[in-house]
């Protein structure tokens, strides 16, 4: 199933998309404090539209590895705002809302976001899948072991990519008892994985298609990007198209990314691939 529904729209992921990154967090570990206030969000937001992003992500809880963790309220003061600005700037606007907690995704939901994605597909909050299946809503599923606080020490795996996908047996199954609909899956670069794991992941991310649900790869400006090339996350663009496009050809639907027109550049690139030859 290569479709989501969002307020009504049908989105399809045959052509794969472009998911905009919103952090409205001091802390994020590439763009932390760039869109924290009202102007700089509705300025981002325009910019990712503008160049084709499907999805706008919003996010206000900062999981990079050993992020300190903040309160409900706190997270609920940065992404209300922000999701309120956006639909009163651009109605139309698919907002999605990154974050763990239930009641987060309940209060941006009625702000107007209509996707939620989450970090731990509802293992760090019980109320998750059933608040998701209430709300009628597609709901991105991450893997993830652990908490953003202690992931890092959580990286042995026997066989990660049987682990991972075996994991989300799991979880789709849960979610699907609860009358979820639309699920994404994201293998969840980067989370509770070292960097030869997460490689080995990228290499066989086609298996995840025996799952027959829309894949989302999220490695845009990551550790596995400028630890490799022993560069900042600030230079990792070129890095993180590169792995765009193997994404792609696995069997990516969506590019979480920080830039958009570099992934849609891409996406083009990639669609030329199946071209058939004219004469």
């Amino acid at each position: 199933m290569q479709t989501i529904n969002c307020k009504g729209t049908l989105i399809d992921l045959v052509r794969p998309r472009v998911m905009g990154i919103i952090n409205v967090t001091p802390d994020s570990f590439y763009d932390g404090g760039v869109t924290t206030l009202e102007h700089q969000i509705i300025k981002q937001a325009s910019q990712m539209l503008d160049q084709g992003a499907t999805i706008l992500d919003v996010g206000g809880y900062s999981s990079r590895p050993g992020a300190t963790d903040i309160s409900e309220e706190q997270e609920i003061d940065r992404v209300i705002p922000a999701i309120k600005a956006i639909i009163e700037a651009y109605p139309k606007a698919l907002i999605s809302i990154d974050s763990f907690r239930s009641n987060v995704v309940k209060q941006a939901v009625k702000a107007g976001a209509c996707i939620a994605n989450d970090i731990s597909a509802g293992k760090l909050d019980p109320k998750m899948i059933e608040t998701i299946g209430d709300l009628q809503i597609p709901y991105c599923m991450m893997h993830m072991r652990g908490t953003p606080q202690t992931m890092k020490s959580l990286t042995d795996y026997k066989n990660i990519t049987k682990e991972v996908l075996f994991y989300f047996s799991e979880r789709v199954a849960a979610a699907r008892a609860h009358n979820i609909n639309d699920i994404i899956i994201d293998p969840g670069f980067g989370f509770a994985k070292t960097t030869h794991q997460n490689f080995e992941l990228l290499n066989h991310l086609e298996l995840f298609e025996s799952l027959d649900i829309p894949l989302l790869a999220g490695v845009s400006r990551k550790s596995m990007v400028y630890k490799t090339l022993d560069i900042t996350p600030k230079q990792a663009l070129n890095g993180t198209t590169a792995l765009h496009m193997v994404a792609l050809q696995k069997g990516a639907r969506i590019l979480r990314v920080h830039d958009v027109q570099p992934a849609i550049e891409c996406i083009k690139l990639f669609e030329q691939l199946d071209k058939p030859v004219s004469n």
